[in-house]
């Protein structure tokens, strides 16, 4: 297989050498791209990023808000001679991907199942709820969520052996209450048939452990306090069913309406979406044709539901994607497979989760080149939600090593620029007159601190188009090595014709 240098170069600047080109190393630290509309984020910088990634191998995953994005990939990897590693999951198409068959086969992983289907799921539905000052913060129902997700979970895994969308959905939909209108035929629910497979799993299991005992072991167990506690001890399942039994039976059963159709409706909100086509056959039916790991092959996996076609379930199914292919990424082992991929999100505050400062914090040994575009903090500050957003954006932020600043009219992210770019001593001359008795003058220069680029240098940044001969100006800031004559950054022409 072919290796993969990180000092291999990938943008060679008007005043860089070979030796500080901005490589592949710069690319695995993560980059962040910021333009207002119009300032040609995405046909230049963008353009250029996406093409030479490319044409240096990587794989990667690209998530789509915009109907034109994949004829724009289709067309950058045909340039690139990529064609045959695109795989494009969209309705109607020939790949799928079934994330519940998917998560339940890594039966090998130090990860137990539930908690990785349970992780997936919380952290999806966690990004899809309305984010407010208080809500989405709140322990308890995050904790709520938790405890129905997990004890559901469960439940499907005893009964069937597995679990599906349709199965968790109608399980919860059925749940026991404290009231319940009386059912005109005496077919058993979701809930009840569940339950009652589960319960006579786990009889059969406790049949079997009771046979091979030897009779001074049974007449030990005399008591039934005695003989519950040596079954619990010897079959799992037993012990985790009285967990569902208490669960069901007295903790949820015992909620207030009100407080219990808020948990259910976080829960089937998400699930009743992955149920409608086209979703239902693209990420639920098995047809487990594209992996995560394929990226890791040299794919490039696309997921063509773009937001403004499909709002918000186009959003959550790419966001479901992009949490396994992430967790995916951090398993991977480096030293037998280092080929760079790369996670592209153009208007990449749709897609922002919980779990990305934390994957970005160690992208880099997963040789993770994590490529966010959208047009200003506030758009960040929206997508993350709760309390402490400003420190949290930031935080994220500073987990990615370039930045590139188009022509941008919001202030705050201006001022972000100019604060990061940072601080210089410039001449600051002087001249005093005095035309008393007798005229005098006196020059004097001085030194005074001030930013290098000052926040409305950024508002004039050149857009492209005819008029700028396709040539796309921006800031670029780069952390570490001095790339750019001895410093970290620079003002850089991006053409939007890149081939």
């Amino acid at each position: 297989m072919k290796k993969f240098d990180l000092d291999t170069p990938l943008i060679q600047f008007e005043d860089s050498t070979g030796k500080h080109a901005w490589a592949i190393r710069n690319a695995v630290e993560g980059v962040q791209i910021f333009g207002g509309i119009g300032s040609g984020k995405t046909s230049g910088s963008g353009r250029t990023l996406a093409i030479k990634y490319l044409t240096a191998g990587f794989g990667g995953l690209v998530l789509t808000v915009k109907p034109d994005e994949k004829d724009m990939w289709k067309y950058y990897c045909e340039v690139t001679g990529r064609s045959s590693d695109l795989v494009i999951i969209e309705p109607g198409g020939e790949y799928g991907f079934d994330f519940l068959q998917y998560l339940s086969s890594q039966k090998n992983s130090e990860t137990p199942i539930t908690a990785n289907i349970l992780e997936t799921l919380k952290t999806v539905i966690r990004a899809s709820e309305e984010k407010s000052s208080g809500r989405s913060d709140d322990p308890f129902w995050e904790k709520s969520l938790d405890m129905l997700l997990f004890h559901v979970i469960d439940l499907c895994s005893i009964a069937y052996g597995n679990t599906s969308v349709q199965t968790m959905y109608d399980i919860v939909q059925t749940l026991p209450k404290l009231t319940t209108a009386p059912k005109e035929d005496n077919k058993a629910t979701a809930f009840e048939s569940a339950f009652k497979k589960a319960k006579a799993i786990v009889e059969v299991e406790i049949e079997k452990w009771y046979k091979t005992l030897s009779q001074f072991q049974k007449d030990a167990l005399g008591e039934e306090e005695e003989f519950e506690e040596a079954v619990m001890d010897a079959i799992p399942q037993a012990r985790l069913l009285k967990f569902l039994d208490t669960f069901f039976f007295e903790t949820f059963k015992n909620l207030s309406d009100k407080t219990r159709s808020i948990i259910e409706f976080s829960f089937n909100g998400f699930l009743f979406q992955l149920l409608r086509e086209p979703i239902y056959s693209m990420f639920c039916k098995t047809k487990k044709n594209v992996r995560p790991e394929d990226s890791l092959e040299g794919k490039i996996i696309l997921i063509n539901l773009p937001v403004k076609l499909y709002n918000k379930v186009g959003k959550d199914c790419q966001t479901l994607f992009k949490y396994i292919w992430q967790v995916e990424m951090e398993k991977r082992n480096a030293l037998t497979n280092d080929r760079p991929v790369f996670l592209w999100a153009d208007e990449a505050q749709n897609f922002f989760t919980e779990h990305d400062p934390i994957f970005q914090a160690t992208a880099r040994s997963s040789l993770v080149a994590t490529v966010y575009i959208t047009q200003n903090l506030p758009n960040y500050h929206m997508a993350m939600g709760g309390s402490k957003t400003d420190d949290r954006v930031k935080g994220f932020l500073g987990t990615l090593g370039t930045k590139i600043f188009h022509a941008n009219g919001d202030i705050e992210t201006n001022k972000y620029a100019s604060e990061l770019i940072g601080d210089a001593f410039f001449y600051d001359p002087s001249r005093s007159v005095t035309t008393a008795e007798k005229f005098s003058r006196s020059d004097s220069v001085g030194l005074k601190l001030d930013r290098r680029i000052r926040p409305e240098e950024f508002i004039c940044l050149k857009t492209g188009g005819e008029r700028n001969n396709y040539r796309v100006e921006a800031y670029i800031q780069v952390q570490g090595d001095q790339l750019f004559e001895g410093g970290n950054f620079k003002k850089v022409k991006f053409n939007q014709k890149y081939n």
